[in-house]
């Protein structure tokens, strides 16, 4: 079959890489392009092929998801005259859409060398077993990937390979990335972001790629700190730090950056938000998103992923833990009865249902094939190149390489896998509101255990006692078993460190002030917060003690005690009512709105003014 004839147009300003694509399909020659993760080599095939070539279609094959029979099997299929049963090659199903096509074998380099002796014959005579890709429909075939050791898993050296292509190396001033950005956000002028990005060194312009400026300008419009949009790479941010003399990391420019694209485009670019996981998770699912969370373990990251995927979408979402995820649990190629091979997706995966993947232990991966094949899935939506219908987000979940001093039993990534995200999160234990839960789950023993980790234990205690280890607590003590062995368990008899009596004297009864002691005497406690409220306008320690319990009181039990908040409310100092509505998340702004409003309507009991020295 010919090759496809492009339309006349004038090209002299096209961007390099369509110009080769142009070439390459006119002469009919494999083309070979390497260039960095992220300035948009993919991404130019999808959007130009169909309009430069109309009817053409673009069939992606992700190199790095390939297994051996992926591409080619022998299989026994009943000869049509002779009745009997003879091996017959069957071919990915890919490879005969039944019109013109070019091939595009993405991340060439990340496949197996079992696989890369298949890419072999395609490079070099457009074949694969038996069959002619010419005669099937195949007009151009081009092989893509970073050329970089540290994002490969092979270097192509053989010459009979090699002197079959035509290669060119691309920088991100070679593709059209410009334009999509500006197509992508058609009511911003991106033209002073882009001349920023442009004023950037060589080394900052790798680390901010254009795919991570895509996910930076997701965050600004998104109004999320644009932070956010760079990848963690090995658990640790990527920092937008200029490189050394001596090879290393030099001045730090990432706020400089980002502060300046945020202006160029009207945007805040705030340090953080309150309620951050599950506006991150909101957003990922309404805007299409993939995001990673990065926490350390029991702090909750999977259960509120799985609620808010609930919520957004009426069902659980599709569930794969990568410990124990195969590649064969995700696609396995079968053959059909046409004589080619058809990419079969778990049921789970083609439900048109709405839904959200979610990969739990992302890091963790059985083997380095799992871990690869979600490389496609992260950035093209794709699995075996085939759409999965219905779906609205993708959520990874992961730990980091260390917590609380201890090496994490982790896989490493590279920048080209860490940056399939529109958002990294880190997330805090704080962060996500699993003491809600608690106490409508277990009740009071919630609320006297979430008093003794908020007020009776340092910072560094609450990190050894995650929202995990708090459950066992409270199911230990329901079930009167001693609590120490509900600690996280170091090995050789000992325990985290964290000193448990003030927990067993809450949970025995003994005195200790909390919110519901308050709302028990509540005269006593206006009588004592008056005098302090004459003595200074700073407060005293009775008034820190009850601005304390408010400030660490979850939005529930504020509700259930919302009289007596508003009796005590107007002998607070204003400074510290101030901060129940800053930076507070929309649900317990509301409560103090509430507050606020009752105290206003109760007889008027205002705290007297503080004396005034005679010196003043």
């Amino acid at each position: 079959m010919a090759a496809a004839e492009p339309p006349r147009a004038d090209r002299t300003t096209a961007p390099r890489l369509e110009k080769f694509i142009d070439a390459m399909i006119t002469t009919g020659q494999t083309g070979q392009i390497f260039g960095e993760h992220g300035i948009g080599k993919t991404s130019t095939f999808v959007s130009y092929i169909p309009k430069r070539f109309p009817g053409t279609t673009l069939v992606v094959l992700p190199a790095a998801n390939l297994a051996p029979d992926d591409l080619l099997v022998n299989a026994p299929v009943r000869d049509e005259r002779s009745g009997e049963l003879a091996l017959r090659q069957l071919i990915m199903r890919q490879l005969v859409p039944g019109k013109q096509f070019v091939l595009l074998i993405d991340d060439s380099l990340q496949a197996g060398s079992t696989v890369q002796s298949q890419l072999m014959q395609i490079a070099c005579d457009w074949t694969l077993g038996e069959y002619d890709l010419r005669e099937l429909g195949c007009v151009g075939v081009f092989l893509t990937d970073n050329e970089a050791l540290a994002e490969t898993s092979a270097r192509r050296s053989d010459l009979a390979i090699l002197d079959r292509m035509v290669t060119i190396r691309l920088t991100a001033n070679d593709t059209a990335w410009r334009q999509a950005l500006a197509e992508r956000y058609p009511d911003w002028d991106l033209r002073e972001v882009f001349r920023q990005w442009a004023s950037l060194g060589p080394h900052l312009r790798r680390l901010l790629s254009p795919r991570t400026l895509q996910h930076v300008l997701d965050c600004a419009r998104g109004g999320f700190p644009l932070t956010w949009g760079l990848p963690l790479l090995n658990g640790r941010r990527l920092a937008l730090a200029e490189e050394g003399k001596d090879g290393g990391p030099g001045r730090d420019r990432t706020a400089e950056v980002l502060d300046g694209i945020a202006a160029a485009v009207g945007a805040g670019n705030p340090d953080t938000l309150a309620d951050p996981v599950r506006r991150i998770l909101r957003a990922a699912m309404t805007h299409r998103w993939a995001v990673l969370l990065q926490g350390p373990p029991g702090c909750g990251k999977t259960q509120i992923t799985k609620q808010i995927a609930r919520e957004e979408t009426g069902r659980d979402p599709v569930y794969f833990s990568l410990p124990v995820t195969n590649v064969e649990d995700l696609c396995v190629p079968v053959p059909t009865p046409d004589g080619s091979l058809e990419a079969m997706l778990a049921r789970s995966l083609l439900d048109p249902e709405p839904k959200v993947l979610v990969w739990d232990e992302y890091n963790r991966p059985k083997d380095k094939a799992t871990f690869a094949k979600l490389m496609e899935i992260t950035q093209e939506w794709t699995l075996a190149g085939r759409p999965l219908p219905g779906l609205r987000a993708q959520v990874a979940l992961q730990n980091p390489p260390y917590h609380l001093g201890r090496k994490m039993l982790v896989s490493a990534n590279n920048v080209a896998q860490a940056s399939r995200f529109t958002i990294s999160y880190e997330v805090l234990p704080d962060d996500i509101p699993a003491n809600e839960w608690l106490i409508s789950t277990y009740g009071e023993t919630a609320e006297t255990v979430l008093e003794w980790w908020k007020n009776d234990i340092d910072d560094e205690g609450r990190d050894w006692v995650t929202k995990r280890t708090l459950e066992r607590l409270i199911k230990l003590h329901r079930a009167d078993m001693p609590l120490e062995p509900g600690l996280i368990y170091l090995g050789d008899g000992e325990y985290a460190p964290v000193p448990l009596s003030g927990l067993e004297a809450r949970l025995a009864g003994r005195s200790q002030i909390g919110l519901t002691e308050l709302a028990g005497d509540c005269r006593r406690w206006e009588a004592r917060l008056a005098p302090a409220a004459e003595i200074s306008e700073e407060g005293t320690n009775d008034t820190d003690l009850v601005h304390q319990v408010f400030s660490n009181a979850e939005v529930s039990q504020l509700e259930r005690h919302l009289d007596v908040v508003a009796r005590l409310l107007p002998y607070l100092p204003p400074k510290l009512r101030a901060t129940y509505m800053v930076g507070q998340s929309a649900e317990r702004q509301r409560f103090w709105m509430a507050a606020l409003t009752r105290m206003a309507e109760l007889p008027a009991r205002r705290a007297p003014r503080p004396r005034q020295s005679a010196r003043s």
